[in-house]
């Protein structure tokens, strides 16, 4: 009875086995590697535009840039006009 027993038993274990084997063999994993690939490049794009944005919003200023030009000159003006001011004070 016990040998039996043991014989179904393993009779049923090889045939839920040979169930999942035929299960997974129609499933077709050929392509996860690729979605994997693609979302992984996709993740890794984003990753480096954010950080290349990132460190070049971070980059000091040009010396030629129109706008640090602008800033220089009005700086510029200001001291010497407070020079004017100085020496018309002084007088």
């Amino acid at each position: 009875a016990l040998g039996q027993y043991l014989d179904n038993w393993r009779h049923n274990v090889t045939a839920a086995a040979n169930a999942l084997d035929k299960t997974l063999a129609e499933e077709n994993f050929k392509n996860v590697i690729w979605y994997l690939a693609v979302m992984i490049g996709m993740f890794a794009f984003i990753v480096v535009a954010i950080l290349v944005s990132t460190v070049k919003s971070k980059r000091r200023e040009h010396s030629n840039d129109p706008y640090h030009q602008y800033i220089k000159e009005d700086w510029t003006a200001q001291i010497q006009q407070g020079d004017v001011f100085a020496n018309f004070a002084a007088k």
